[in-house]
């Protein structure tokens, strides 16, 4: 495959990125997933009556990305994807809806974040899936839902209590987040948007994007920041583990879980607030550097805490998953299996969750994680207990990191200068946040300004791995089932 071949925040020129007719650029794809290799990331620039279409391969054994693109007319065709990728079957529907590129043969060509009736006269009602039969029923949930969470649809087909499908239908924001990042090139403003693009992963998002503009400005930020961000970034999964646990907990009314870990959750946020004012990590972040110094003080405090954490989540998981209980609502419930979890490209913690090791900060290392390997971590039964015993293991090795991390905690600079970015350049940031595998995509134009950036949020990989969870389970399993995964509506509405 002559496909050129990068690392994770390698930048390029854009001349340097092949071009092949859609025969096989297609049929490349094709060949390379079926020989072990996953599909990164997929998406089409217009321009004019042209879309260019770029696909991002990687190969995780070898920490490469293979990228090539191919061009068609707006409004042409090509045999889909998804007939031999299922993974691929949301990025057709993304690029038939933004740019419209038919996808043949695609069988489900539906809106990804369109079809709300209301909001666009052009936009027809969205059609849903129907099963028929006199004891048949659906059952509807959302857009609005009875909490504070944002708007998504869940629309159920079931027979008595057992669920046969679920679609699920989200998009109902209309974000316009990546728009925005070509609209206004302060960097500073960009950097604040990236922190809002999912509240619960300010700084996998944020960090996401400025390792991807620091590439292109050819900045080398120093060991001191690089683990700076590592910390902040592993305190926001301990954080947002402790939160899901608690919230499982709640699901099936073991409310000493949904306390203690509640509590917990507190000190991890609180911690993160000592550093940087605030309890998710807003404003931590800056281009080349970081804000907020992590001094000898709050390195002790921040180590004293973290392992007081450790040591009382060891004893609550402990009475918690020896409880028989709790292990009746969660083991066998919302399996996905390591075969279907591959075949639809789940990623991150879900996906180790189901039996596949994958994990960016192992496969396509960035920041502190160049020269601090770590082990990834899997689990194989794919179910709710599995999605849920394996935020516990995933906050003992960040406690770990954090402690290492700390342990060669150098004096640095916090801040480089910045230079002018790249022209007419090209480079891909991958970065493993807290629910999973989230990648930037930036494109410069010939003066050196964002031109396109390409974001997927882990949720967008995950969604459907949810409707297959709870296929021939009972209804009342799915708020669990849910949770087990807690993916974003506004990760995903961009």
């Amino acid at each position: 495959m002559n496909w050129s071949e990068i690392k994770n925040l390698q930048s390029i020129s854009q001349k340097e990125i092949p071009f092949f007719p859609a025969d096989k650029f297609f049929s490349d794809i094709i060949e390379s997933v079926k020989n072990g290799r996953r599909l990164l990331n997929y998406f089409g620039i217009s321009e004019s009556d042209k879309v260019k279409i770029y696909c991002l391969i990687a190969d995780d054994e070898l920490s490469k990305i293979f990228i090539a693109y191919t061009e068609l007319n707006r409004g042409e065709s090509y045999s889909s994807l998804t007939i031999d990728i299922p993974a691929s079957h949301l990025f057709e529907r993304e690029l038939f809806e933004q740019c419209g590129i038919i996808p043949e043969g695609h069988p489900w060509l539906k809106p990804v974040r369109k079809g709300i009736a209301g909001i666009n006269p052009n936009e027809t009602q969205y059609e849903f899936f129907k099963m028929l039969g006199e004891e048949v029923h659906e059952v509807a949930v959302g857009p609005i839902h009875a909490g504070i969470i944002e708007p998504g649809h869940f629309r159920f087909s079931a027979h008595g209590e057992l669920v046969h499908n679920l679609e699920i239908q989200l998009g109902f924001q209309h974000r316009g987040v990546e728009k925005l990042f070509v609209k206004n090139d302060n960097i500073l403003y960009q950097t604040k948007l990236a922190e809002s693009i999912a509240g619960d992963s300010v700084i996998a998002h944020s960090g996401t994007f400025l390792r991807a503009v620091e590439s292109l400005m050819n900045i080398n930020v120093s060991k001191r920041v690089k683990i700076t961000r590592a910390v902040m970034l592993e305190l926001e999964r301990i954080a947002v583990h402790l939160g899901d646990l608690s919230a499982i907990s709640n699901d099936i009314a073991y409310l000493t879980g949904n306390s203690i870990f509640g509590a917990l959750r507190t000190l991890i946020i609180n911690t993160s607030m000592n550093i940087c004012g605030n309890r998710f990590g807003r404003g931590m972040m800056k281009p080349g550097g970081v804000n907020f110094d992590i001094d000898e003080t709050k390195r002790k405090s921040l180590i004293d805490t973290i392992n007081k954490v450790n040591n009382d989540i060891q004893i609550a998981v402990d009475v918690m998953f020896s409880s028989a209980s709790v292990m009746e609502r969660l083991e066998k419930t919302g399996i996905v299996s390591k075969e279907t979890a591959i075949a639809i490209g789940m990623v991150g913690m879900a996906a180790r969750a189901s039996g596949i090791s994958i994990d960016a900060r192992v496969d396509h290392p960035f920041g502190a994680y160049q020269f601090f390997p770590i082990h990834k971590l899997t689990l194989d039964s794919g179910d709710v207990f599995a999605r849920s015993y394996i935020r516990f293991i995933e906050i003992q090795q960040s406690v770990k990191i954090i402690n290492d991390l700390l342990a060669d905690f150098q004096k640095g600079e916090l801040t480089v200068g910045k230079n002018e970015m790249q022209k007419e350049s090209f480079v891909v940031s991958v970065t493993e946040g807290w629910r999973g595998e989230i990648v930037h995509c930036l494109l410069t134009d010939e003066t050196g300004r964002i031109k396109n950036i390409k974001i997927k949020d882990p949720s967008f990989n995950n969604w459907f791995a949810i409707a297959l969870a709870v296929r021939e389970e009972g209804i009342s399993d799915f708020p669990l089932c849910n949770k087990s995964f807690n993916l974003s509506y506004c990760g995903f509405d961009l």
